[in-house]
């Protein structure tokens, strides 16, 4: 499979010259390469994020009565799956040339999930009776409006991932 593939709604030209051919034949190898960079820094990176996992995961069973160690674990382990995604939808775009959606609605739902549990940290931190204060009442407030959006995010994000996944069985 020496072209590229085309685009959506791409005609084939008949004009296709020579040096058409092999300049497209230069960008689309050029952006495999790009790809395959792009590949190996998001392995790096999930790998370098994970080891913290493991030794954020060490130092908290030091401590484990306490839940801030398990919501730090939780969010690094979220991000780690959040470049793994990337990761597939690189792959995935290698081999087909094309983008799909589902990986990216993933992706974002991740993210949504992983703010949501700093927002609840955050704010279980500020809502204990020792903390609480007429400063801190703003902060709560904004915090519950972040989390409503956030949760109509999710709501939305698994709704699309669903019909996605239907319309493909379909």
């Amino acid at each position: 499979m020496d072209e590229p593939p085309r685009g959506i709604g791409h005609q084939p030209d008949t004009d296709d010259t020579p040096l058409l051919r092999s300049a497209s034949t230069v960008f689309h190898r050029t952006e495999q390469a790009i790809y395959v960079v792009l590949g190996v820094l998001l392995t790096v990176t999930a790998l370098i994020a994970l080891a913290g996992a493991g030794k954020l995961l060490w130092e908290g069973m030091a401590d484990w009565t306490g839940t801030d160690a398990v919501f730090e674990i939780m969010d690094r382990l979220l991000f780690v799956l959040m470049l793994i995604e990337i990761l597939y939808t690189v792959r995935a775009s290698m081999r087909t040339g094309a983008l799909s959606a589902e990986p990216f609605l993933v992706v974002a739902l991740i993210a949504c999930i992983r703010r949501i549990l700093v927002i609840s940290l955050e704010i279980s931190k500020v809502t204990k009776p020792e903390n609480w204060s007429s400063e801190s009442a703003p902060l709560f407030n904004a915090a519950m409006t972040e989390l409503g959006v956030l949760g109509g995010l999710v709501a939305v994000m698994v709704g699309a991932i669903f019909f996605i996944r239907r319309m493909r069985i379909a």
